[in-house]
């Protein structure tokens, strides 16, 4: 806990933004500066609640009344230790996560919760600026060689794990540089990619070796993985994105969300993009109400567009929990985020059926209002129309990995969502696991990093065991 009546005396208070005219002209992070003592302030307001729910919603299940409590006190070293004891990369979590624990912290059952995202991300800034974030070699090397598919969180997890046991560790990622939805999903503007680099840059220097560029299924057979490696574990997402298979879905203009984005995040980094899709002074309708579809809007406006709707097939959530919505569930409660703040419409209950245009082009959506009746959904009579759109982007999330190359040639066993059927994280094949999107399906970065944990542990488990 923080101080005893921290809770009582301060209020919730959070960094504040530049300003949304000014953000937008850039890809960048916006927060302010927020100070030490402030953030010590929030941290104080962790109170003595008994049982921490906030443990059992965090999936890394940091020990946040611990660290919060050494940030009261101005042991930052202290917290960053508490801190790193459960998570990898906190850098990132404090950036990215939706911070279910604070859904569940005591103190939100009728105040406003601790801020615990914030306080993470100071820890974690905190080690980098005193240099308590260093090399750390593993003491011992077992000889044993791991090769991890996929560079994402649940990957780089897995690798950090796995080389501090001593295994050899080589980490394949297909894209240009490795980093998987942390560099090339997710805007700069929610996560500057100098940050992947620097984590990155220490992991290599821990003795990780990355081999980017590689398509594994393609450039590397299945076969020479078994044959060359100890262990195999799959960590490369869920890939396959969910599609709207209606009228008019070949029409120039509509994209998957995630093509537009990986674009952006690529021109960010200085790489020439061809045929790009760009939003400038167009107007865009973005399918799909979640995070990425968030990231879409931001993008868009960034870009230029005229105008940016977002839409979403479900009801409006409300502005406070439900009763059948009790803490410490997570809220399902209207959010907003940074990128709706800077100019974009929102609309629920619509559902999209079909992309209308001309001499190819799309033009616009054939939409109809939607309700649900006893868990059927019903159109409204009458309520068909056109909304203008010169770009569509489906962000309706993933379904499940590509399953072409690799996942055939390795011929593990699928579960009925597609995904990598697994038993403590050990797929159908002895030597091969499976963590993160790929194994449980779409999900957060955090669950990721806590499945990379998880699976690195079964691997470990398994390799010493080998004779």
């Amino acid at each position: 806990m923080g101080k005893p009546t921290g809770f009582i005396e301060f209020e919730r208070e959070l960094p504040m933004n530049e300003s949304t005219t000014e953000r937008i002209k850039k890809y960048a992070e916006f927060e302010l500066e927020f100070s030490e003592e402030k953030t010590s302030q929030q941290a104080s307001r962790c109170m003595d609640c008994g049982v921490p729910f906030c443990h059992s919603a965090c999936p890394l299940g940091n020990k946040i009344p611990d660290f919060n409590d050494a940030v009261y006190r101005n042991e930052w070293e202290e917290a960053y230790r508490i801190l790193k004891s459960t998570n990898n990369f906190p850098e990132f979590t404090g950036r990215i996560c939706p911070a279910p624990c604070e859904g569940s912290c005591v103190l939100g059952i009728n105040h406003p919760p601790v801020t615990i995202e914030h306080i993470e991300k100071s820890i974690s800034e905190k080690a980098f600026e005193m240099g308590w974030e260093v090399i750390r070699k593993p003491e011992a090397e077992t000889g044993r060689k791991v090769a991890i598919i996929g560079s994402g969180p649940a990957g780089l997890a897995a690798a950090d794990q796995l080389n501090q046991k001593g295994h050899i560790v080589t980490v394949f990622e297909r894209d240009e540089k490795a980093g998987g939805l942390l560099r090339f999903g997710i805007p700069d503007f929610k996560l500057d990619k100098e940050l992947v680099d620097r984590r990155i840059d220490i992991l290599e220097k821990e003795g990780i070796i990355f081999k980017t560029g590689t398509n594994v299924g393609v450039d590397v057979s299945g076969e020479d993985l078994l044959k060359n490696y100890d262990a195999v574990l799959l960590s490369g997402g869920s890939t396959i994105p969910r599609d709207l298979t209606i009228p008019g879905r070949e029409l120039k203009g509509v994209h998957f969300a995630m093509e537009f984005l990986t674009q952006q995040n690529r021109e960010v980094s200085g790489t020439t993009v061809d045929h790009k899709i760009s939003a400038h002074s167009k107007e865009v309708v973005v399918i799909g109400g979640g995070d990425t579809g968030s990231d879409c809007v931001g993008t868009s406006i960034r870009q230029g567009a005229k105008n940016v709707l977002q839409i979403e097939i479900m009801d409006k959530p409300p502005l406070k929990r439900s009763e059948i919505n009790p803490w410490p569930e997570w809220p399902m409660i209207l959010r907003t985020s940074s990128s709706h703040e800077e100019g974009c419409e929102r609309d629920w209950a619509i559902l999209t059926k079909e992309f209308v245009g001309t001499k190819k082009n799309l033009t616009g959506l054939k939409v109809v209002d939607v309700i649900f009746t006893d868990g059927k959904l019903k159109e409204k009579e009458n309520s068909e129309r056109i909304i203008p759109a010169d770009l569509a982007l489906i962000a309706a999330g993933f379904i499940h990995p590509q399953k072409e190359g690799l996942l055939e040639q390795l011929n593990v066993g699928l579960d009925e969502r597609g995904n990598v059927q697994t038993s403590n994280f050990q797929s159908s094949k002895e030597k091969i696991f499976a963590a993160g999107d790929m194994r449980r399906g779409q999900s957060l970065v955090v669950w990721a990093i806590a499945e990379g944990r998880q699976a690195a542990s079964a691997v470990h488990e398994f390799l010493s065991s080998q004779n």
